[in-house]
């Protein structure tokens, strides 16, 4: 008899009695109750996160910058409340640890009471960080901890985000609020450039006018000492003429009865004296007209050029404030020139307070001089003319005296003046150094100022100006700079999809260790019989293959109809999974050939060593060194692979690999259980009395 007779034959009892007909309907859902079940309790628990009662806590009380209110933890209450991550319950920090403790609540939340103050700390001299305040309890479910984590992880990411937005704000607005000042500041470099650059201009302007007036008051001091010293020449001139006169007169009026022989004999001497008077009195007229032409111009100058300097000063220290180490030195040249000014009115009014005394010595003087020269012209003949001699003495004698009383006073007034005038031309000196010096100083200060302003119109080019969405944009960047560009090319649309090609080969294993519980995995007839091994092989795995296929077909339909399995390759898949309950079949019908009662209990281990190392919850690379080195010689290591891109999508190159990974085990445990059916051919005492019955 043929394989798939025994095959069918094999199946027929299931058909006897409603009892096996319950057995085989049990076999073909056992694999359906255990996979879609299993996938179905967990399909999409991160969708249903929000029926996780969590406490939330907020004990901020706020904070205050720059006059604006801070509430960070209201924020993130609001923004929690608002989403669906969790169940939350807003109750207080006592009621929070009770919860946790009591399993009430998974975790709990604290914004402490200086969060926000702690967060606006960072725009001040001690910056601190704020920190959020999770409580969880393992006891009550370590998984909703890991997924906390996860969650108050992206919590804090976007609570710091937005802080350093906020401050980094602040950061662009002082950026502009600088490059405004600076701007300003090169503004008034430009005015200031400018208003040395005329303060320049004006102090050379001063410097050449005080050097003009330095030559000015050299000659007017050097005039005033040399009419000084002829003033006191004249004034002793005039003294000992008057004392010479009026010894004459004395004389003359006391002898008048005896001046004739006197005259006779002294008419030489008379002469002389009479000439010494003349033309001593044309002297000091002729120095009278220079003082008088010199006095006027000398005056005239020194107000000039006070007059310039006040108002220099006035223009560059008034009106357009200069750098402090220029205005004082101008003040001290304008003080100065004020000074001189003032000496020359002193000489000047000296010359217009004794203008009419002036006029007057100088009619005396012309007088004198006439007279006296008549006299010296007359004295020859002075025995003759006594009487009138006599008359002319006296008169002289008079004006001799005037004279002298008005030389001295001028000699006073002119040792004044050639005192202030000394002083005047010093004073003008020191001012023209002065000038020097500050147009030496004004010519560094222009090129100071030049450069000051350059820098300061570069300075406000390299600080940048951010506006509003500018200042939005970057703020935006610099706060979270890295960005996670996550691209999935093949998502798992939920956590059952995901975890599907890990549980579908494991219902599908169950399924045929459960099969072979009822079908024999050697046909007793063909054993009995002498069928070839191949055959007898064939008879025992091709009824459970068949039974995988229909566990296959119910659970996908369960799957894919019911709970909503979506697949990228559906009809692959199913395919794929056919493949695979044909293996499992064989693989488990030679462990139960082979081993017997001790087999079942080998495919239960096989299955947990398969569980472990096939990488289906977390990569196989996070397991033990044993589990890595077992992976690659298991065949489910492969049909997870396979199935998750046949599920979800991607190259095909695995699933090929898994289907000659599961050719190759279906075909060597078939040769294998064909070699255990040879040996069951062979009746053994073991067989007869084995050691172990299941």
């Amino acid at each position: 008899m043929r394989s798939p007779k025994l095959a069918a034959l094999e199946l027929r009892r299931f058909g006897r009695g409603k009892l096996p007909r319950a057995a085989l309907a049990a076999l073909l859902l056992l694999p359906l109750l255990y996979g879609a079940l299993y996938l179905w309790s967990f399909w999409d628990p991160y969708g249903r996160l929000d029926r996780i009662p969590v406490a939330l806590v907020n004990d901020d009380k706020g904070a205050s910058v720059a006059g604006k209110k801070i509430a960070a933890g209201e924020d993130i209450t609001r923004g929690l409340r608002d989403s669906d991550t969790f169940e939350w319950h807003e109750v207080s920090a006592a009621e929070a640890r009770e919860g946790v403790e009591d399993g009430t609540y998974y975790l709990s939340l604290t914004m402490p009471a200086d969060f926000s103050e702690r967060i606006a700390s960072s725009s001040g001299n001690t910056p601190e960080t704020g920190a959020l305040q999770v409580r969880t309890n393992d006891a009550n479910n370590y998984i909703v901890g890991q997924i906390s984590r996860t969650v108050f992880s992206e919590v804090r990411t976007a609570a710091s985000t937005k802080t350093s937005r906020s401050f980094l704000d602040r950061i662009f607005i002082s950026f502009s609020d600088i490059h405004g000042a600076t701007e300003k500041a090169a503004k008034g470099a430009d005015k200031l450039k400018g208003g040395i650059g005329k303060a320049k201009q004006g102090s050379k302007d001063l410097a050449d006018g005080l050097k003009e007036a330095k030559k000015g008051s050299g000659k007017l001091s050097g005039g005033l000492k040399k009419l000084n010293k002829g003033a006191g020449d004249l004034e002793d001139g005039s003294r000992q003429v008057a004392d010479g006169t009026q010894s004459l007169a004395d004389k003359v009026n006391g002898v008048a009865n005896k001046v004739g022989p006197f005259l006779k004999d002294n008419e030489k001497s008379i002469g002389d004296t009479a000439q010494l008077v003349a033309d001593s009195a044309a002297g000091i007229r002729h120095n009278l007209d220079t003082l008088v032409e010199t006095a006027p111009a000398a005056a005239k100058g020194a107000h000039t050029a006070s007059t310039a300097l006040n108002a220099v000063y006035k223009a560059r220290c008034e009106t357009l404030p200069l750098p402090d180490a220029a205005c004082p030195d101008l003040k001290k040249a304008k003080e100065a020139a004020a000074d001189v000014a003032a000496v020359a009115d002193d000489v000047n009014t000296l010359i217009d307070d004794q203008d009419g005394d002036l006029d007057k010595l100088d009619k005396n003087l012309a007088t004198l001089q006439k007279q006296a020269q008549a006299l010296a012209d007359r004295s020859p003949h002075l025995s003759e003319d006594l009487d009138d001699a006599v008359s002319k003495i006296n008169k002289l004698n008079e004006g001799a005296e005037k004279v002298a009383k008005g030389t001295k006073k001028l000699h006073t007034g002119l040792g004044t003046a050639k005192t202030g005038a000394a002083d005047l031309d010093t004073g003008v000196g020191r001012l023209k150094t002065g000038a020097n010096d500050l147009d030496g100083g004004m010519y560094k200060l222009v090129g100071g100022s030049g450069k000051l302003a350059g820098g300061l119109h570069d300075g406000a080019d390299q600080i940048p100006d951010y506006d509003k969405p500018d200042r939005d944009q970057r703020t935006q960047v610099m706060a979270d700079p890295v960005q996670l560009a996550s691209r999935d090319l093949h998502k798992a649309p939920n956590y059952g999809t995901g975890f599907a090609p890990y549980f579908i080969p494991l219902s599908l294993w169950v399924g045929a260790m459960v099969a072979y519980m009822l079908i024999q995995p050697l046909n007793r007839r063909a054993l009995a019989a002498g069928a070839s091994a191949w055959r007898i092989a064939l008879a025992g795995w091709l009824p459970v293959a068949a039974v995988g296929v229909l566990q296959t077909a119910a659970l996908m339909s369960v799957l894919h109809w019911a709970i909503g399995l979506e697949m990228a390759r559906a009809a692959g898949t199913v395919g794929f999974l056919f493949l695979v309950t044909a293996c499992f079949a064989a693989i488990v019908q030679w462990l139960n050939a082979r081993f017997g009662a001790a087999g079942r209990i080998l495919v239960l281990a096989l299955l947990m060593l398969q569980l472990t190392s096939a990488g289906g919850t977390y990569p196989v690379q996070t397991s033990p060194g044993f589990f890595n080195a077992i992976h690659p010689f298991l065949p489910m290591s492969y049909v997870v692979e396979a199935l998750r891109r046949l599920i979800t999508g991607g190259g095909l190159g695995p699933v090929w690999q898994a289907c000659a990974v599961l050719v190759g085990f279906t075909a060597g445990a078939l040769a294998l259980t064909a070699l255990s059916a040879r040996r069951k051919q062979v009746w053994t005492l073991d067989r007869l009395h084995p050691e172990l019955s299941l």
